[in-house]
C-alpha cells in the first residue's frame, strides 16, 4: 500500500522518496510540481492533488518505494507540511530504516535538516531600535527570516528543532554567518555607515560550547570587515542555564573586546533576576508581553516591574530597551519611567536594509512617574529637559 487514508477537501498531495531518479522523472511529467531535498533523507514532491496521484506515480516508480500523503488544510500551515511529510515516509515502508517516525523528537530533526539544506532560501532582517528621547534610531537588531516553503516554520520553532536535536552550536553558527555577511554589505550603504551597531541573537548552548572563544569570534567579525563594538550578542534562554558561571566568564571575555551584551525577553522564562544580576549584562530587553498593554488604566503591576528593570538597570550600569511597543499610549506609558530604548511595530517595522524609524512627535511634559523608582533628582532633571 503506497497510499495514506485521503483527507476530505484536501488540495495538496505529498509524495516522498530517496529515489532521485523517480523524482526527477515525476517533475518532468508535472512541470508545476515542487520538489525539495530534504539534507540527506530523499526527496519532497509537492502538487495538486488532482495532478499528483497514484496513476502517475505508479508507472514512474517501477520497483522504487515511495510514499503518498494528503495534505491536511485544516491543521496549521507550521504543521501541515510536516505531519503529511511523516505520513508520506511511514506509506513508504522505509521510516524505520531512515529513522522517521512521527515521535516529535524526529520529526523536529528532519525540519532542522530541511532548514539546513535551504540556506539560499533565507534572509536577514533590520528592525530599529529607537532612543526614546531623541527618537532617532539607536542599532538595529538582525532578525533571521527562514523560508522553507514546504514545512513553514518560525524562527521559534526551528530553535526549539536545534534544542530538541541537541544542535543549537549547528543552528546558531549557521545564522551567524548568514547574518554576518548581510551586516557587511549594508554596512557599506550611506546612511548605514560603519559606526552603526546591530545586534545578533545567540543561544547560550552557544557560548557555552566547548570550542567557542570570544577572541575567534571577534576575529570572525573583523574579517567581514566590522568591529566588535558593532555588535551586540543578544542572549535569549529557551531552556535554564546549565553553567552560569562559565556564561559569566564568556560574557566578561566577549565585553572586554568591546562587544555589546544584552538580555532578552527580560522579566519572562528563565530570564529572572538572579540570571540578569549574574551576568551583568550592558543591555536588558524587557519582554514584550510585560510591555503589551503597558499603557493601560489597570496596568499597575507592569508599571511596577518595569520600574524595578529600569532602577536595577541604573544600579549595574546597563540601559534598558522595551520590545513590543505597538502603539503610544504604551510608549508613553515607558517614556515615562525613563526607559532608554525601544523596539517595535509603532517605532518601525523589520526590513532588508536598515530604515530610520517613523517619525513620531516627541511627547512633552512627561509626568514625573517614577520617582520612587530612580529617585527624585533623575526624575526633576528628566522634567527639567522635557521642559525646554
Amino acid at each position: 500500500m503506497r497510499f495514506s487514508r485521503a483527507r476530505l477537501g484536501a488540495v495538496e498531495r505529498l509524495l516522498w522518496s530517496r529515489d532521485g531518479r523517480l523524482v526527477t522523472s515525476i517533475s518532468k511529467a508535472l512541470p508545476h510540481a515542487r520538489v525539495m531535498e530534504i539534507a540527506d533523507s530523499g526527496w519532497c514532491v509537492l502538487a495538486g492533488a488532482n495532478e499528483l496521484t497514484e496513476a502517475v506515480v505508479l508507472p514512474l516508480a517501477q520497483a522504487s518505494a515511495y510514499g503518498l500523503a494528503d495534505v491536511d488544510p485544516g491543521l496549521p500551515a507550521s504543521e501541515r507540511y510536516v505531519i503529511a511529510l511523516g505520513n508520506a515516509v511511514q506509506v513508504s515502508g522505509l521510516g524505520d530504516r531512515i529513522g522517521f517516525d512521527e515521535t516529535p523528537e524526529l520529526a523536529q530533526r528532519k525540519v532542522l535538516d530541511y532548514f539546513f539544506a535551504l540556506k539560499e532560501n533565507h534572509h536577514v532582517e533590520f528592525q530599529p531600535i529607537v532612543d526614546l528621547r531623541t527618537m532617532q534610531a539607536h542599532e538595529w537588531e538582525c532578525l533571521f527570516r527562514p523560508h522553507m516553503p514546504m514545512l513553514p516554520q518560525t524562527i521559534g520553532a526551528i530553535v526549539d528543532a536545534a534544542l530538541a536535536a541537541k544542535r543549537p552550536v549547528d543552528f546558531d553558527m549557521f545564522v551567524v554567518e548568514a547574518t554576518l555577511a548581510r551586516i557587511a554589505s549594508v554596512a557599506r550603504l550611506e546612511p548605514v555607515g560603519r559606526r552603526t551597531r546591530f545586534g545578533i541573537n545567540l543561544l547560550p548552548a552557544s557560548l557555552l560550547a566547548p570550542h567557542f572563544e570570544a577572541s575567534a569570534f571577534a576575529d570572525r567579525i573583523r574579517r567581514v570587515g566590522l568591529s566588535p563594538r558593532q555588535i551586540v550578542v543578544e542572549c535569549t534562554e529557551q531552556q535554564a542555564i546549565a553553567d552560569i558561571g562559565r556564561l559569566k566568564k564568556q560574557v566578561r571575555a566577549l565585553r572586554r573586546l568591546g562587544f555589546g551584551f544584552a538580555i532578552d525577553d527580560a522579566g519572562a522564562g528563565y530570564a529572572s533576576f538572579n540570571v540578569i544580576a549574574a551576568l551583568e549584562p550592558s543591555i536588558i530587553k524587557i519582554d514584550r508581553e510585560i510591555v503589551c498593554r503597558i499603557g493601560n488604566k489597570h496596568s499597575e503591576a507592569k508599571k511596577a516591574l518595569v520600574e524595578a528593570f529600569v532602577s536595577f538597570s541604573r544600579r549595574i550600569g546597563a540601559t534598558v530597551v522595551a520590545e513590543g511597543i505597538e502603539n503610544r499610549r504604551d510608549l508613553l506609558a515607558l517614556q515615562e519611567r525613563e526607559v532608554d530604548f525601544g523596539q517595535g511595530f509603532l517605532l518601525g517595522r523589520s526590513s532588508l536594509v536598515p530604515t530610520q524609524p517613523r517619525r513620531i512627535r516627541p511627547v512633552r511634559n512627561l509626568p514625573i512617574a517614577i520617582a520612587e523608582a530612580v529617585g527624585w533628582e533623575a526624575a526633576v532633571q528628566s522634567r527639567a529637559v522635557s521642559s525646554h
